[in-house]
């Protein structure tokens, strides 16, 4: 029971940590091309495919209608939060950290939970069985 409850907060939290940034790029587009040209990104090729990103991922993971999507989602957003903690970390601004860091807090809660909460269980989140147990 608790399992369940922890996947749904985390996924809930992650997938509007997610949403929310995909506003922000939607709607302030100057701030984010200044943030991004600071990180050393090319911000006008990059920013419409993160848009697209930012909005699919928690959907895929959500709506859970294919678990090797599902799956593939959790893997992206991973390789995201990890690469977007170290191009802030890289540019010495430790603070824009911080959202990464929450965001890999709540995905790995959210994937380590998920076959507690979901009809159709993850061949590869299997293995949190003993995470999966502590919280029962």
């Amino acid at each position: 029971m608790v399992a369940t409850y922890t996947y749904w907060i985390s996924t809930t939290l992650l997938s509007l940590l997610y949403l929310a940034s995909a506003f922000i790029y939607i709607n302030k587009r100057g701030f984010v091309r200044k943030a991004q040209a600071e990180l050393g990104y090319s911000a006008s090729n990059l920013v419409p495919f993160m848009i697209v990103v930012k909005i699919l991922g928690p959907a895929a993971i959500l709506l859970h209608f294919n678990v090797a999507l599902s799956d593939l989602a959790y893997a992206g957003m991973l390789y995201h939060l990890i690469l977007s903690g170290l191009a802030h970390l890289g540019v010495s601004k430790p603070k824009g950290t911080i959202p990464a860091a929450v965001g890999l807090i709540l995905l790995a809660l959210s994937f380590a939970t998920q076959n507690a909460a979901r009809e159709l269980p993850s061949p590869y989140a299997s293995g949190m069985t003993v995470i999966q147990a502590t919280l029962n």
